[in-house]
């Protein structure tokens, strides 16, 4: 663990986080409204800012120029408290009485509590849910569904572009479930279940390559169907041998593991 030289909150709808200390670097994830990060490294030239996310603590690298520096105060204050998260796809706000949209699954600085005070001018009328707020299958298959056709983007976290791993993660943390961001990081959550006869609705697939390596991943639904990121968030048939996709009658992924997170 590397020391912390500064802190952050993202103050802009959708940031790009980078492998490398380059602009131009593959995007490995993202930054959405509201989430907040330790600083670890800063580039030579200042251009770059190496950051760790809070909520998963993944590391990568963003342009320093949206870079939004919080003090540690206000860091632990965002840590602690139970703010809301969003749950339409886009939702108008007003931060420092500049008019900006944010997408699903944003943080926004509102609790029950009354213990602390927003340091910063912002408005919010958009549907929202507490944080720490568990939901159930119900809420969890709505909130994917309201993924659906949404592009597959290596690296993109919202309802414009996000990859398999993203939709999982942003799924169930919008209902209540903080995840890991990585498929591997991923298959190691929750409570294993034993075969494709037990698992439920709500419970998470994996699938795996040719060399038997965890690489995917998608959301059990009802009826034996799964909803996942294949060019866009789809839905289609799981059987016991993995994803059938009912156009071509092939099967894209070979069925790896099941997990379980809902209680």
């Amino acid at each position: 663990m590397g020391s912390v030289i500064e802190h952050g909150v993202c103050r802009l709808a959708l940031v790009s986080v980078r492998a490398e200390e380059q602009p131009s670097s593959e995007q490995t994830s993202q930054l959405l409204f509201g989430d907040h990060y330790e600083v670890m490294q800063f580039s030579k030239d200042k251009r770059m800012t190496r950051i760790r996310i809070q909520v998963d603590q993944f590391e990568g690298w963003i342009d320093t120029r949206q870079h939004h520096p919080i003090s540690p105060e206000y860091f632990d204050q965002i840590s602690n408290s139970d703010y809301r998260i969003t749950t339409d796809i886009a939702s108008p706000v007003l931060y420092r009485k500049v008019p900006l949209t944010i997408v699903m699954g944003s943080i926004v600085p509102f609790s029950n509590s009354e213990l602390f005070k927003v340091e910063e001018q912002f408005a919010f009328n958009g549907e929202s849910k507490s944080l720490g707020q568990r939901r159930d299958f119900e809420f969890l298959a709505s909130i994917a569904k309201k993924y659906q056709l949404a592009p597959e983007l290596d690296g993109g976290k919202s309802p414009f572009g996000l990859d398999a791993a993203a939709f999982i993660q942003m799924v169930f943390r919008i209902s209540g479930y903080p995840l890991q961001r990585e498929v591997k990081l991923l298959a190691g959550q929750g409570k294993k279940v034993k075969s494709f006869a037990d698992s439920k609705p709500g419970d998470i697939a994996f699938f795996a390559g040719p060399q038997g390596e965890v690489n995917h991943a998608g959301l059990i639904l009802e009826e034996d169907k799964v909803i996942h990121v294949f060019g866009h968030v789809r839905q289609d048939r799981l059987t016991e041998e993995g994803i059938l996709n009912p156009e071509t009658k092939v099967y894209s992924h070979l069925l790896h593991s099941i997990r379980r997170l809902l209680p």
